[in-house]
């Protein structure tokens, strides 16, 4: 009988509400001293897939992921057979979230159209359908989050790609949050992250109109706390001028009502669209659409986690696109407490951390777009430790880790661009294990397969087993692949 609480289990995107992509011994099963024994066990084709994009929620002995062609299946955790599959109206990156409503199961994701989906988990049936956003860029990229019969959905969008092509209206679309009835689908409200509506601002060369503001993407879950009755998100950066105040920032809302409770804005004014850094030249000119002070795009990629500290203090933290991770009070509207600087310039370009770390009520680990893992100390933001992990030569532009981590005790795992699962050391980040996927697959559901980078996807643990999606195009143009890997201890 599939149920959530029967076994062990990686529910979502961060394994918990609080999101701090952690599992705890009893859900993990498996220990740091076992890590080094782990063997491939089986392998799951998808057919014609260049990037598995879902990261694997595993409930009730089955793991839950989609992929870019829009499937999204139900595995066997421990065989690797499928018990149902199902095929959503665009490519599926959330990941999937399982729990009880009414007499069902369900599973609740979104997709890259902004539809969020309700199945019956254990026969893949629809249950429900909703279309939570009408503007045409928008997209659903974060896990839903469930709580108390609600899903919290966020909603990103693709504008910034899109806002510099000067026959587009730029721009347009706002980040939002909305509470959704579980068992039914209907809203129970929306907040969007810029509460103006956009308005005119004039019109380009072509007599396209302009618009503002814009932007504030939310690209990851929810994070609950359900002790303040709050909900954290992480915001994207602003598409328009003048930015508007709650772009990067991490923003609380209220549970019940969806009020903003309060923001903290980590970086100001930062306007970005794709395409206006340049270089530009008189054959190539800057584009009309650009901002006149293009930001450095330092989104939140990754949500807030919430880290309950030896003592009892709650603090969030959250890894941001410049390579700062900071830490904020709850309790002071979101006040700093701390801010640690893991690369040296984190005024430049973003990309430094992107899709988010793990925390272990100690330290908190991220991956850096640079290169390498860091540690930090939770209690201070003093900086731990650093591993290189370098990408073997011929393999060099791959370099980069800015994939989520996940963590057990005493062991931290990261799926780098270059193909390699990597589990290290907590206490000084030494690696104890690494398996490179990049190679054919015999898969126990007979699809071709091969492993390839491994990005915005995260390794997920829960019963004795580890569990990596391989496969990722990406803005970066990784190396294609369409596995799922499942790894075990005899």
């Amino acid at each position: 009988m599939l149920g959530p609480a029967a076994l062990p289990a990686w529910n979502g995107w961060g394994a918990d509400a609080m999101n701090t992509r952690f599992q705890p011994a009893r859900r993990a099963q498996l220990s740091a001293s076992q890590v080094p024994r782990l063997q491939l066990k089986w392998a799951f084709g998808f057919p014609g897939v260049k990037s598995v994009l879902g990261q694997p929620s595993v409930v009730g002995g089955r793991v839950f992921l989609g992929v870019d062609t829009g499937n999204v299946y139900a595995i066997d955790a421990a065989r690797g057979c499928l018990y149902w599959s199902f095929h959503a109206d665009a490519g599926v990156r959330s990941a999937i979230t399982v729990d009880r409503i009414g007499s069902r199961l369900a599973a609740w994701f979104g997709d890259l159209k902004a539809n969020v989906y309700a199945l019956d988990a254990v026969t893949g049936e629809l249950l429900w359908k909703v279309k939570v956003e009408d503007h045409p860029s928008a997209r659903i990229t974060g896990a839903p989050q469930f709580y108390a019969g609600r899903v919290y959905v966020p909603v990103a969008s693709g504008e910034e790609g899109a806002g510099v092509n000067p026959r587009y209206a730029c721009c347009t679309f706002r980040g939002s949050v909305s509470a959704l009835d579980g068992a039914t689908g209907r809203r129970i409200w929306k907040t969007y992250m810029i509460a103006e509506e956009p308005q005119p601002a004039g019109k380009n060369t072509n007599g396209i109109a302009r618009f503002a503001p814009a932007g504030a993407g939310v690209w990851s879950s929810p994070t609950i706390d359900a002790a303040r009755h709050a909900l954290y998100v992480g915001t994207g950066d602003a598409y328009t001028e003048p930015v508007p105040k709650n772009t990067d920032a991490i923003v609380a809302l209220d549970l019940d009502s969806g009020k903003i409770l309060w923001a903290a804005q980590d970086t100001e004014n930062d306007a970005w669209l794709v395409g206006c850094a340049g270089p530009f030249t008189e054959q190539k000119p800057r584009p009309e659409n650009c901002p006149k002070e293009l930001g450095p795009d330092h989104d939140f990629g990754s949500p807030p986690m919430l880290v309950t500290l030896a003592g009892g203090r709650t603090i969030l933290v959250a890894g941001q696109k410049s390579g700062n991770v900071w830490a904020h009070d709850p309790d002071k509207q979101g006040a700093v407490l701390w801010r640690t600087a893991l690369v040296e310039n984190t005024k430049e370009f973003g990309g430094k951390i992107v899709w988010g770390g793990a925390a272990d009520g100690e330290d908190v680990y991220f991956g850096l777009g640079t290169g390498g893992i860091a540690a930090v100390q939770l209690k201070d933001g003093e900086r731990k430790w650093f591993a290189a992990l370098e990408a073997a030569p011929e393999l060099a532009r791959f370099h980069r880790h800015d994939g989520p981590l996940s963590a057990i005790p005493g062991v931290v795992f990261s799926d780098g661009w270059d193909g390699v699962v990597r589990a290290l050391s907590a206490a000084d980040g030494h690696v104890i294990w690494q398996y490179n996927t990049i190679h054919d697959y015999q898969t126990v559901n007979g699809v071709a397969a091969k492993g390839g980078s491994m990005g915005a996807a995260g390794p997920t643990l829960a019963n004795g087993m580890l569990f990596v999606p391989s496969g990722y195009v990406g803005v970066n143009n990784g190396m294609p692949g369409n596995v799922l890997l499942a790894f075990g201890v005899e």
